[in-house]
């Protein structure tokens, strides 16, 4: 019974939310999200939710800080219209990077974000692959992060881009355990590039440890924003002699100077999944590049694989009170059941 269920969406993923209400069998929720002149946001229910169970799909992604206000304004909207839980279902969480003082008078605006949240009232939130773990002990409130694993595996497997030759570099040492996940899922082996961080935009790659040459390389990451890390990993594998190199991440985010930098990297595809709409206007934006000219040499194919059956599934069990535990796992053939 979903008469105790609904689901909204914010303006940053229209479309995801409405896959995910498709995989879990119940219409969108009623909702007009409109701005006055002076770019304030207002947020107007047109559906009676006295008592139920509400989720609200709205990713933190570009612009940033007007989706975080619209998601609060959400939450304060559906609380004062008495619905009695509050999820919020964030894909992706920006200000994740700023998650700790990496030097004096910095703030860390994770917690701040959290913090806000934590007071406008949400009763719970879910997210994926948040950059920083450690972020999930800023809220006072459960806190789903769930893992793009199973949905990338299953990707990989369905179209035979991996195989027992094939090698998961992590493009930088920070990844390993995601790589080393990966790894056990698609039974390959390991290779690491040790960068160095130049600035918030740029990063050198000055060693590879692992064989890459004459083989197939796949690296997963959990956001491309620059593409500072990807380029160098990239491109240091290629000059390693691996033959094609495939670049997964979960948040396909593409600032700043990531197209060219994609461009000259050496990168045959890249899959990113929906959980943010970046990469769908830089696609539109950038059709010579993304694929359209596959013959180019050094052009990347571009692939979007749908994160909406894994939402709608955790949805359904936190409606039904059901474990949740079992799409946190790393492995991904005991992980998701879909219905």
């Amino acid at each position: 019974m979903m008469d105790k269920l609904a689901i909204f969406s914010g303006t940053s993923n229209p479309q995801l939310t409405q896959d995910i209400c498709s995989y879990v069998g119940t219409d969108l929720g009623r909702s007009i999200v409109s701005h006055f002149p002076d770019g304030e946001t207002m947020v107007k229910i047109e559906q009676d939710i006295r008592g139920k169970d509400c989720f609200v799909v709205q990713s933190t992604a570009p612009p940033v800080n007007e989706n975080v206000m619209e998601l609060l304004i959400y939450i304060d909207c559906l609380k004062r219209a008495s619905a009695n839980s509050i999820t919020i279902v964030v894909p992706y969480f920006g200000y994740a990077r700023q998650d700790r003082k990496t030097e004096g008078r910095t703030p860390i605006s994770a917690k701040m974000v959290a913090d806000l949240i934590n007071v406008v009232g949400a009763n719970r939130l879910v997210t994926i692959d948040l950059h920083a773990k450690q972020i999930e002990g800023f809220f006072n409130i459960p806190v789903d992060n769930l893992k793009a694993l199973p949905v990338f595996v299953d990707h990989i497997n369905a179209n035979r881009i991996a195989d027992r030759n094939s090698v998961i570099l992590a493009p930088d040492v920070g990844s390993m355990k995601r790589v080393d996940e990966y790894a056990q899922n698609l039974g390959c082996g390991i290779a690491v590039v040790h960068k160095k961080r130049l600035n918030g935009e740029d990063a050198l790659a000055t060693n590879l440890v692992g064989e890459v040459e004459g083989r197939n390389v796949l690296m997963f990451d959990d956001m491309i924003s620059t593409a500072g890390t990807i380029r160098e990993a990239a491109s240091m594998a290629k000059e390693k002699g691996a033959l094609e190199v495939h670049a997964f991440a979960t948040h396909g985010l593409f600032t700043g100077p990531a197209v060219e930098r994609i461009q000259s990297s050496g990168i045959d595809a890249i899959t990113t999944t929906d959980t943010t709409v970046t990469n769908k206007r830089i696609k539109t934006k950038n059709e010579e590049f993304f694929g359209t000219h596959p013959h180019k040499t050094g052009w990347p194919a571009f692939h979007t694989v749908t994160v909406a059956k894994l939402l709608g599934e955790a949805i359904l069990r936190i409606y039904e009170k059901r474990s949740v535990s079992v799409l946190l796992r790393s492995d991904s053939d005991k992980g998701i059941r879909y219905l």
